[in-house]
């Protein structure tokens, strides 16, 4: 299948959707929770190069419980956001010439169940934490290959970002295991990479003091007094009153900055909240009509605008026909669910299985996006 006429299959414009039939070959749902019903759906990119011989890549994203559609339209997909301001159309997508697409397949999946288009018949099917959703993504990747036979020689590697580094260790282990243990069908895993990865450990937190100090945020004389009177204590947790004060005004400093990126505008975060009746939130909902927990609306010189346009694509009917969306799955898309659907944070650490997998001699890449 030639790379165009597979992109034509996800660019949705105002008016058009490009072969509606054939895009479902693209956006399939993988059931793997028999007992409760719980579907986690997927979008899959072939290479731009050549599909049969470019690695194969699983892509998770952060959250918990955001849709892995921000790494497709917003980070390493081939498809990005126009930025225009929405008038009640489908917002519309164009070709990301940068895409990762251009030299590997990648599997996007909305995991954990609840996230994105990811749903499940029975609710005790959202009771999920870091365990099991990582051994619900290993059921769902040996259901896929049994679908795809024709990429389980192509090399395999599993990503995420955020939140979702903290998975693909422990993912990858238990693959590795099965691996050993001769499962069928083997699969042809080289290794994994983690961008900006959560680990559990304290040094998620601690780093934001030095990285501060690094980038010009906090200045020397902040710096080192924080390093002076904390000394050496966790900053999330600071047991004497001076360091307290210092880490407050540390703090106070990095939210004058865009936390996802110091360079961009400062804007605020576009993902609705649970119980967030905001005026804006409010006179939005009549523009909009039925639409729940829509977004507040940032300028459109914010980084995050194409987050509030994401909202109205993935909510689109015109949409969710396009991308196969089982009727009645998901009442309302959302980009992050913020706590309001259950989650356990089981995995205390991901350390211990970043070490095991690399002594194992799979390659791994740490990254901090840039």
């Amino acid at each position: 299948m030639a790379y165009a006429a597979t992109l034509r299959y996800i660019i949705i414009s105002s008016t058009t959707i490009y072969n509606r039939c054939g895009l479902c070959e693209l956006t399939r749902y993988v059931n793997v929770d028999e007992k409760n019903g719980a579907e986690l759906f997927y979008y899959f990119i072939e290479s731009e190069d050549d599909p049969r011989r470019d690695p194969l890549l699983l892509w998770l994203t952060g959250g918990d419980h955001c849709t892995v559609f921000s790494g497709l339209a917003f980070e390493i997909g081939p498809v990005k956001f126009i930025r225009e301001p929405y008038n009640g159309s489908v917002p519309r997508l164009k070709y990301n010439p940068y895409s990762w697409t251009k030299a590997a397949n990648i599997i996007f999946v909305d995991s954990p169940v609840g996230a994105g288009f990811s749903f499940s018949q029975d609710t005790k099917g959202y009771a999920v934490g870091d365990v099991s959703s990582s051994l619900q993504l290993k059921i769902f990747l040996y259901k896929w290959f049994e679908g795809h036979p024709d990429f389980l020689a192509n090399p395999f590697y599993v990503g995420g970002d955020s939140y979702g580094g903290k998975i693909v260790p422990y993912l990858v282990q238990k693959i590795t295991e099965d691996i050993e243990a001769q499962v069928r069908p083997a699969l042809n895993l080289k290794g994994y990479l983690v961008g900006n990865p959560v680990t559990g450990e304290s040094i998620d937190t601690d780093s934001r003091v030095p990285y501060a100090h690094g980038f010009g945020i906090i200045s020397d004389q902040l710096y080192e007094a924080t390093l002076e009177h904390c000394k050496g204590e966790s900053y999330s947790n600071p047991t004497n009153m001076i360091c307290d004060q210092l880490l407050k005004r540390v703090h106070e400093l990095l939210g004058e900055c865009s936390k996802p990126h110091i360079l961009y505008k400062k804007c605020f975060y576009v993902s609705p909240g649970q119980n967030d009746e905001s005026p804006r939130r409010i006179i939005l909902k009549k523009e909009i009509g039925g639409l729940k927990r829509p977004p507040p609306r940032p300028p459109m010189d914010c980084q995050n605008y194409v987050n509030y346009l994401s909202y109205f694509w993935a909510n689109s009917m015109a949409t969710r026909d396009a991308l196969g969306i089982k009727k009645g799955s998901k009442d309302e898309w959302v980009r992050c669910h913020d706590g309001d659907l259950p989650y356990s944070k089981d995995i205390k650490s991901s350390i211990k299985y970043h070490r095991n997998v690399t002594l194992k001699g799979y390659r791994a890449l740490v990254y901090r996006p840039g």
